[in-house]
């Protein structure tokens, strides 16, 4: 199975084993056996590739220091074959809680001086904890062998290397925060805004040979990964980029070193401490050793702080604060951000997730904000949805700010309207993440959505940054015209707010309207679909359209299907992104960041697809897996395997594409049942209640369906009783006979539909098994490349159904005046009079009567 799969099965199998275990507690067990996983597996590799035959492995043992001297200095680290992970699993029913304590304690003794600070106690959090797993030795046994083998088919083979690892170490570290709420959320900053952070960090350290990266509030460590993973596409390299990293929890600074081992940074180039940020700045030097004094100075800082938390501000006066002031007790934000800008070079960059208040709050914030402001360190604020952080629904903002700026305005992005809602939580698309880049990156002013701000403004604005004081991205809606609304027709200023189409369509707007006078427009044609889709203006927009992607599916092919093991997954949808917004360039009406979006969203199953041809080989395409379903037995659930399914290539897929002739029989069986269910239904709502009663035990007591089995004796006995009368087409027996007919069908075409479907699969099976691999090109082409064309291919479409149904709103708009309506009321109250007229009654209410008419202006004597 592809990682997502993997990291899907263990989240969902971790969720069954936790039990009354809370979520945030549970996590630092399972990530820390599958750390201790890793390491385990990255000193068996090293060692067979140091000669090591799998007969060697005893040997590696504490009491043999040619060998730990051999592996220490090398790895960082020492485990004894006694204590490997592979050992506990080999040990079967052997295996006690005691080998994994046992194991702990020798790793924490073998850590190399060197890289103590990379190791040390890094299982504590998992060590002492070990007691929460059960009540007794045989309890917690029982916990922990289910968890290794929970984990035991992530792979750690040379072919996935660290990614797979990584990506299911950080799926299950969101996956944990996204259910656990506050508690396993306030350390994890959710990938996609790690992403947004880390392209603007990337792009500001593009020409940088070698880097230091800090985050000194690390959490997991999953925004200092983000950001070196985009530097190191940047610069081709990931052994030039050392990172920095602080963390006030212990078990949490734990997951960041823990994730940056596992993300395959060398331990020289992780510099990690436990420590307060605010009340202890980052060491100056090594403890007991003053000579190694060196000031913190990096080329960008990146942090998703706790937000507005209180602190300890300082007695003494600190070279972090000096220059701008001391952010108020009650919220240390601006602490935060201005311990990361103490800590940039000159040229640096750095970017800070903080609450929206940050930009209005007055007091010390405000004074705060004031000399940031006109010393031109805020280079960008970009505000955030609302709800995107796990834990917290309040409205957020990126701030990127520099120390050296030749700039003194401030861009300002409203990105909070771009996002997809996803459970109880909204999130960043692809496309809004590009939006928000490609904005950062051109710096200039896009309508409701960013604009560059002159100091001048802000100084007029008191400082307040508050965004909509420079953006408004509120929904525009036009009001009502009153000399439409009075006399007809639709407003030259409407019909002139759809300039967007006039400008890409031209002549279109006149095909549509006609000027009946300077204020007011009519159709020229009531068929408004046909006016648009035969207009010249259209039809050339389309012809151009479709001659821009004219090429684009065997250009597709020859990137990504000719030879899949030569794509760069890393940079190949960048390069697909390039190349689509060329041939977009120019072409009005269409958001290149909707196309974006389509091409992410297949790019996700391509990529997945892509990594199992890599790393399986292409012949992987002809592999067909077990397909495993949960089955009830003795009341648990037991999967067991339930037919087949395509390891990489969908029966569905092979079927549709070579096999459409079976499929189409197997779909027309498919469809024919539900309409003999319908036939059964109709001929049983037929019948009356009389007949339901005569036809006996054919009907159920409840009268709501047949019973089979009873319907032709059932009929076969009314028409001995019936005679003559059972002959007529409509007699009860004779629809008896054909709701048993219909019965009969249903079964046979069941079973001949259960047939069908396993020689289908059978088929399926055969023929992905003998897939050549021209074939298997096609049948990739088809699940990769179809689909995206497709969705770009329909794109006019959708732009040319908003257009008509713009038009349709406006011409209804206005479709009925003050005057129609009116005249309208006032028929009504003609014939309200009328009514009144025609009734009698006695003297007081006929003098209701006459007061009710008089009111609507008739008479009612």
């Amino acid at each position: 199975m592809n990682k997502q799969q993997l990291a899907a099965k263990i989240w969902a199998s971790a969720n069954e084993m936790r039990s009354k275990i809370e979520a945030s507690e549970y996590k630092d067990y399972i990530l820390g056996f599958i750390f201790y996983k890793f390491l385990s597996e990255k000193e068996e590799s090293w060692l067979h590739g140091q000669g090591f035959e799998d007969a060697d492995m005893a040997s590696v043992t504490e009491a043999d220091p040619d060998i730990v001297g051999f592996v220490r200095p090398n790895l960082g680290y020492f485990i004894a074959y006694e204590h490997l992970y592979s050992t506990w699993l080999a040990k079967g029913s052997d295996f006690d809680v005691s080998d994994v304590t046992d194991a702990l304690s020798a790793f924490s003794r073998l850590v190399d001086p060197h890289h103590r600070h990379v190791f040390d106690r890094i299982f504590e959090t998992l060590e002492t904890g070990l007691s929460k797993l059960g009540d007794t030795s045989g309890a917690r046994t029982k916990a922990i062998s289910g968890l290794l083998h929970l984990i035991k088919d992530i792979p750690m083979d040379g072919r996935q290397g660290y990614d797979v690892l990584g990506y299911i170490y950080e799926y299950l570290i969101s996956s944990f925060a996204a259910n656990a709420g506050k508690k396993a959320g306030e350390f994890y900053t959710p990938h996609e805004v790690s992403l947004l952070i880390s392209e603007i960090v990337a792009y500001h350290l593009r020409d940088r040979h070698e880097i230091k990266i800090y985050d000194p509030t690390s959490g997991s460590g999953s925004l200092l990964i983000n950001i070196g993973q985009a530097v190191a596409r940047q610069m081709g390299s990931e052994g030039r980029i050392k990172y920095y990293a602080q963390e006030l929890k212990e078990n949490t600074y734990n997951l960041t070193r823990m994730n940056l081992v596992m993300r395959g940074i060398d331990p020289a180039n992780i510099v990690t401490r436990n420590g307060d940020t605010l009340a202890d700045d980052w060491p100056w030097f090594e403890e007991g050793h003053p000579e190694t004094y060196e000031p913190l100075f990096v080329d960008a800082v990146v942090s998703n702080p706790p937000y507005s938390q209180r602190w300890d501000a300082p007695d003494a006066p600190d070279p972090r604060f000096d220059d701008y002031g001391i952010a108020p007790k009650s919220k240390a934000d601006y602490a935060f951000l201005l311990h990361d800008l103490y800590h940039l070079q000159p040229d640096g960059i750095m970017c800070i997730v903080l609450p929206h208040g940050v930009l209005f709050r007055g007091g010390e914030e405000g004074q705060i904000r004031r000399n940031l402001v006109e010393s031109d360190k805020i280079d960008a604020i970009i505000g955030l949805p609302a709800n995107i952080f796990f834990g917290t629904g309040i409205p957020t903002i990126v701030m990127v700010l520099r120390k050296t700026r030749k700039r003194d305005d401030i861009l300002i992005i409203d990105a909070s309207k771009g996002y997809v809602k996803e459970g109880k939580n909204n999130k960043l698309r692809a496309s809004d993440i590009r939006r928000i880049v490609d904005a950062y990156e051109a710096r200039g002013d896009q309508d409701r959505y960013c604009r560059v701000v002159r100091k001048d403004d802000v100084r007029a604005n008191d400082y307040n940054l508050n965004i909509p004081r420079y953006v408004d991205s509120s929904e525009r809606t036009c009001g009502w015209d009153i000399y439409a609304t009075m006399y007809g027709g639709i407003p030259t200023s409407e019909v002139d707010a759809l300039k967007h189409y006039w400008r890409a369509l031209p002549g279109l707007r006149e095909e549509l309207f006609e000027q009946v006078n300077p204020a007011s427009m009519r159709l020229a044609s009531e068929d408004i679909e046909s006016t648009v889709r035969k207009s010249k203006a259209v039809g050339a927009w389309r012809e151009e359209f479709a001659g821009r992607f004219a090429d684009f599916e065997p250009w597709l092919y020859e990137e990504l299907v000719d030879e899949p093991s030569l794509v760069v997954r890393s940079s190949e949808e960048a390069q697909l992104s390039s190349e689509l917004f060329s041939r977009l360039e120019g072409i009005d009406l269409i958001d290149r960041y909707d196309a974006y979006q389509a091409l992410d969203d297949e790019w996700q199953q391509i990529a997945i697809d892509l990594e199992v041809l890599q790393t399986e080989g292409f012949d992987a395409v002809r592999r067909v897996d077990p397909r495993m379903v949960l089955k009830k037995q003795r009341g648990k659930d037991v999967e067991v395997q339930d037919g087949w399914v395509g390891h990489v290539l969908p029966f569905a897929l092979v079927q549709r594409e070579l096999l459409a002739e079976e499929a189409a029989e197997v779909d027309a069986m498919e469809s024919r049942l539900p309409a003999v269910a319908s036939e059964i239904a109709e001929i049983l709502e037929g019948l009356t209640d009389e007949e339901k009663s005569d036809a006996g035990d054919a009907v159920n007591e409840s009268g709501d369906a047949f019973v089979a089995s009873k319907l032709k004796g059932m009929a076969k006995t009314l028409r001995a009783e019936m005679g003559d009368e059972a002959r007529s087409a409509d007699s009860l027996p004779n629809r008896l006979d054909a709701a048993a007919r219909f019965y009969d069908e249903e079964r046979d075409l069941k079973r001949r539909l259960k047939e069908a479907k396993s020689a289908l699969d059978g088929k399926s099976k055969k023929t992905i098994e003998e897939l050549g691999d021209d074939q298997a090109r096609l049948l990739l082409s088809a699940k990769w490349i179809d689909p995206l064309v497709r969705r770009i291919e329909t794109m006019p479409d959708t732009v040319i159904g908003s257009l008509i149904d713009d038009i349709r709103a406006l011409a209804d708009k206005y479709a009925t005046t003050y005057a129609d309506i009116d005249e309208r009321i006032r028929e009504s109250e003609h014939e309200l009079i009328s009514m009144l007229e025609q009734l009698t009654g006695n003297e007081f209410d006929m003098a209701g009567i006459r007061e009710l008419a008089t009111l609507l202006g008739g008479d009612a004597r």
